[in-house]
């Protein structure tokens, strides 16, 4: 009863855009590539039409629609982009087109998703081509995939899968201090390995692992604000050598944590899926408790 619930909240939701898209059987899920082509016969045309992303933008997928705010930002935009970064562009071009292969492997990992969560929705996965500045996100129409961003094709499936988590998480509406934050990421990143075998943050893990004392003791004293400089999106507040995005190895750790003390490890998945109180699940986990000051 519940995931009929939950199907039908998400499909009032998403009406407006096509609610056949969305479906609980991973082998019906929706991979959308018309932007792909759509984006190159613009890019063809950079020097013989005034803006040619104006048509490749409006005539758009509902993914690429939303990959507008904060990322396109507009024609103009990525039309700068574009004539800035000509040579970047042509690197990924013959690649961007090998991205159905991909499906197979992203189809399997759905799957598995399917295996530890009954109640998972697939909803469409949109490959867009953007302005080299966000490799995935999702919306309330779906999965988006920034193509231009994958220097190696092959890693697609895995930024699905990020993504897909993303996509399944119901946590509470609130404005998100950095222990949220940061767990929303890693349980991404956590759940996301357990279905694929791989992460998408080597460089932070690495890092993390290497410097885990210092960087538990500080984020506690930081956890419950809302800057997030030093540890999530972006290089504000970094120190020298230090990699963006450790608050995905933070909360993969705390994920990881509870995980391994659960004994109903399906029951764990929907837990981390569904956390409500961020304070409790820490606090559950153990994961940082010997940091704790009372």
């Amino acid at each position: 009863m519940k995931n009929i619930l939950l199907i039908l909240s998400i499909f009032i939701s998403t009406s407006s855009i096509g609610q056949e898209l969305f479906t609980v059987d991973p082998l019906k899920a929706k991979f959308i590539t018309s932007d792909i082509p759509d984006f190159w016969k613009a890019f063809d045309q950079v020097d013989t039409k005034k803006n040619p992303f104006d048509e490749y933008l409006n005539n758009g997928s509902n993914g690429l629609k939303d990959f507008i705010p904060y990322r396109i930002e507009s024609p103009k935009n990525l039309l700068k982009i574009v004539k800035n970064r000509k040579s970047d562009y042509l690197k990924i071009r013959e690649s961007s087109y090998k991205v159905e292969l991909q499906i197979k492997p992203i189809t399997s990992y759905y799957q598995e998703l399917k295996n530890l969560y009954d109640e998972a929705i697939f909803p469409p996965t949109y490959f867009v081509i953007g302005a080299f500045n966000s490799g995935g996100t999702s919306s309330d129409n779906g999965l988006i995939i920034g193509v231009e961003m994958q220097n190696n094709i092959e890693n697609i499936p895995y930024i699905v899968s990020h993504e897909l988590i993303h996509f399944n998480q119901n946590y509470p509406n609130t404005k998100n201090t950095l222990l949220q934050q940061s767990i929303m990421e890693g349980s991404a990143d956590f759940i996301g390995e357990l279905i694929s075998g791989k992460h998408i943050n080597e460089s932070a893990f690495k890092y993390g692992n290497e410097n885990e004392k210092m960087l538990c003791s500080e984020f506690v004293e930081i956890m419950d604000g809302s800057n997030y400089h030093g540890w999530l999106y972006g290089t504000k507040g970094r120190a020298k050598g230090r990699p963006s995005d450790l608050g995905y190895w933070m909360g993969y750790k705390i994920c990881e944590a509870y995980y391994k003390k659960s004994p109903n490890k399906e029951e764990a998945i929907h837990e981390i899926l569904n956390i409500q109180s961020f304070h409790d699940f820490l606090k559950k986990s153990g994961c940082l408790n010997q940091y704790m000051t009372k």
